[in-house]
């Protein structure tokens, strides 16, 4: 199995088992780090684990590769397409000298107010106190308020995700979600890692911008949100 090939279980089995919660066959990420969450298969063996990991009432956002099949005591809340992209390409990591200011900024635990609320207002994914702990997040500040942010996230061998790219509608245009991608996939590359990343296949702005970037699309999971019943 390819290392992005259920990707999430792969995280929480090899690079971020420090931040797993497991039974028998599914693990996730603990509730202040994210919803994401995974299991070996897509079984009903698979399933049963899942539930006794989030509990009654509890929700899980899982990566499939296959449509989500509707599981007895489970309520799918959401169901998008996702492509998930690679840059294997290293073309377009200099910055534009167009952009060389405003100065980019490295994000911590003191900003993570701010960083929830950025993502809680752009939704680009499931994002929680303790999401900044998953790696670098770099952002930029407009007259001292987080205008715009990107980040890693899942990190399987070989390969870390950008992820969290999102920027305040008051400063979108200005090309600060580039800016900050690169300066994230730098430090990934610095790694001798890969970068890849997921999108919504009906963000057609991100999309084009990621293509821009040197991403090119490697497969299309699928995103269920479920929620135990």
């Amino acid at each position: 199995m390819h290392p992005r090939d259920n990707v999430i279980w792969q995280a929480l089995t090899t690079r971020q088992t420090n931040f797993a919660e497991s039974h028998d066959q599914a693990r996730r990420f603990v509730r202040e780090v994210t919803s994401l969450a995974g299991f070996l298969e897509p079984s009903e063996r698979g399933y049963a684990s899942l539930a006794k990991l989030v509990g009654i009432g509890g929700t899980a956002a899982l990566f499939l590769a296959e449509p989500y099949v509707p599981q007895p005591g489970w309520t799918l809340v959401a169901a998008p397409r996702l492509l998930q992209m690679v840059c294997e390409t290293t073309a377009n990591t200099a910055s534009d000298p167009r952009h060389s200011d405003p100065k980019i900024i490295e994000l911590g635990p003191a900003d993570s107010p701010e960083m929830i609320e950025l993502t809680t207002l752009t939704k680009p994914g499931p994002f929680g106190t303790r999401t900044h702990e998953l790696g670098t997040y770099v952002g930029i500040r407009i007259a001292g308020k987080l205008a715009a942010m990107a980040g890693e996230r899942l990190k399987v061998p070989g390969f870390t995700e950008v992820s969290a790219v999102c920027t305040h509608p008051d400063h979108t245009g200005r090309g600060y979600a580039a800016m900050l991608m690169l300066e994230v996939m730098r430090g990934i590359r610095s790694r001798g890692e890969t970068p890849f990343l997921h999108v919504r296949e009906d963000n057609l702005r991100a999309i084009a911008l990621y293509k821009r970037l040197g991403f090119s699309l490697r497969t299309k999971p699928h995103l269920a949100v479920l929620r135990k019943d």
